[in-house]
């Protein structure tokens, strides 16, 4: 089976991860959210631009308090260049992964491990909060449409670790994975994208995909290990902070 493209997993990204407003100015999808969470703080072209155009974007942003952000994606080198040319630094370099869900819903994680929970308990709040995950992601979580869950991990019967999933069309995507610290790399990990690879598959999904900075090797290492792979990249660009636009 073919997998998702990038192009899919952009839909399946912005389906369940929305921000809190979207708005279509100019050429540009324009999102707008108070969590400062990049994918949705950003701008998007979705038709062709000049450079009057980015300037235009910028001010929008600015105007609405959040510092000039544009994603980049896959056949967009010419924005990319633009946008270097006026000192747009690069930020969060990031793959997309994709996997088939009957290649991961094979064996169920053990007994008492993870659990399906919505909405969210407030151990699982903790756990984001302490990982810099805020108030502001949970509540994107809770905007996203169904179906969604959350899975809790647990480790030496405490409450160990987190995540969000979301279902658009044949597609889950997982996001916001976190592991208490004490807890990390024992396998939690590993056993709460099991979890979730069952639950997208109850509801009927065919595909698990996430996306990682590619800084974070140990997440990358983890998803390849799980056999996913990467079938895409993205980037974004963001304004020094003393840019004038």
């Amino acid at each position: 089976m073919k997998l998702p493209s990038a192009q899919q997993c952009y839909q399946v990204m912005e389906s369940t991860w929305p921000p809190a407003a979207r708005r279509s100015i100019g050429p540009w999808t324009i999102r707008l959210d108070p969590s400062n969470s990049s994918r949705v703080c950003s701008a998007t072209a979705e038709a062709p631009w000049t450079p009057q155009d980015i300037a235009l974007a910028a001010s929008t942003m600015r105007a609405a308090g959040q510092r000039p952000l544009f994603m980049i994606r896959a056949g967009e080198a010419a924005l990319d260049d633009a946008l270097a040319q006026r000192g747009y630094l690069v930020k969060d370099p990031v793959n997309i992964h994709a996997v088939a869900l009957d290649r991961m819903a094979i064996q169920r994680p053990p007994p008492v491990t993870t659990f399906e929970v919505w909405p969210p308990l407030a151990a699982q709040a903790e756990i984001w909060a302490a990982g810099g995950i805020s108030a502001g992601r949970l509540a994107i979580m809770d905007r996203a449409p169904m179906p969604k869950t959350t899975i809790l991990g647990r480790a030496k019967d405490r409450p160990a670790g987190t995540l969000f999933a979301g279902i658009q069309g044949d597609c889950a995507m997982v996001h916001a994975v976190e592991i208490a610290p004490a807890h990390r790399r024992q396998g939690l990990a590993r056993h709460m994208m099991v979890a979730s690879a069952f639950w997208a598959q109850g509801q009927g999904a065919r595909w698990l995909t996430l996306v990682a900075t590619q800084a974070n090797t140990g997440a990358n290492t983890l998803y390849a290990s799980l056999g996913m792979a990467v079938v895409g990249q993205y980037h974004y660009r963001i304004a020094p902070e003393d840019a004038l636009d």
